[in-house]
């Protein structure tokens, strides 16, 4: 018999990096997501089998019960070290998986491509969470690390507003259906950030923190309230020059596309993967594609 799990994949609209000092992060979960399949087999291992959207292999390895166990492989491929890490994470929550089974042919599939930072690795421990029976947050923080957005957008099937508050995160359901999401598009910029390396960047720059927490806060609230584009372009854009200022870092539109017209807002870590474009012309698709960034999508085609 096979397990089938799905998680949906993210985007962090406000809050991006602040959210790790407590401040609200708008979040979506998107149409794009991860599968796990998990068949039993009789091999006292793991054959663990990748597959990227575009149904190639991306990863192929074969994990001992013995090596997750003890959270150590001879392996040299990174992938099948952090695979062993989070496995053996999730066999100390639960080791009942493991000790009741003869073996697993585990399949992962991607929706998505999984350089486009839509969270191919939340998915994954979301899934994995799902399987072990485990709680996902706690994974995370276990393994990876992370404020845990991204899993609250894998399990929820709406907008959320998230918060890290201790001892566990709040998670509030929001509804975000302003009259404009046919001038929002999703551009991606095919620069690949790690999430990791700038979030360690982020605390050594950060200071006065409360105050900017604060104003993340109020440019959140305004922005789930406002039904009318020109005030929403200008919370984003009022969003993104705090986070210029804080990050030591100018914002992508003046960087990349200082001719368009309307606001462009990076998407988590800033450099890389996507950004959210809003433009009250209609030609916003064509504008990036000219720009030589092929991959635009419209909001309804990306967000649940």
């Amino acid at each position: 018999m096979k397990q089938t799990f799905y998680s949906n994949g993210k985007l962090l609209i406000t809050g991006e990096y602040t959210v790790l000092d407590g401040a609200d992060a708008f979040a979506l979960p998107t149409k794009y997501g991860q599968y796990l399949h998990v068949k039993k087999e009789e091999s006292k291992s793991v054959k663990w089998t990748s597959f990227d959207a575009d149904k190639s292999i991306w990863f192929e390895d074969t994990l001992s019960f013995s090596d997750i166990k003890e959270g150590k492989t001879e392996s040299i491929n990174p992938v099948t070290q952090t695979l062993v890490k989070i496995l053996h994470t999730a066999n100390s929550m639960n080791p009942e998986i493991l000790l009741g089974s003869k073996g697993f042919d585990i399949t992962t599939e991607l929706t998505f491509p999984r350089h486009w930072g839509l969270g191919s690795s939340s998915t994954l421990i979301n899934n994995i969470a799902q399987w072990f029976a485990i709680d996902a947050f706690i994974l995370l923080k276990k393994s990876f690390g992370g404020s845990g957005y991204d899993i609250a957008c894998a399990q929820n099937n709406t907008p959320i507003v998230y918060n890290v508050s201790t001892p566990t995160p709040t998670i509030k359901n929001i509804s975000f259906k302003p009259e404009f999401t046919n001038d929002i598009y999703f551009v991606y910029l095919n620069q690949k950030q790690n999430s990791r390396s700038a979030i360690t960047a982020y605390n050594e720059k950060k200071s006065n923190i409360i105050a900017t927490v604060n104003q993340i806060n109020n440019i959140t609230q305004e922005i789930l309230n406002t039904n009318d584009i020109k005030p929403f372009m200008e919370l984003l854009d009022k969003h993104t020059a705090i986070m210029s200022e804080v990050l030591e870092t100018p914002p992508v539109k003046k960087e990349l596309f200082p001719d368009f017209t309307g606001s462009i807002k990076s998407l988590g870590a800033w450099g890389g993967d996507f950004v959210l474009a809003i433009s009250k012309n209609n030609n916003t698709a064509a504008y990036f594609k000219q720009k030589g960034y092929p991959v635009v999508i419209p909001y309804k085609d990306m967000i649940l």
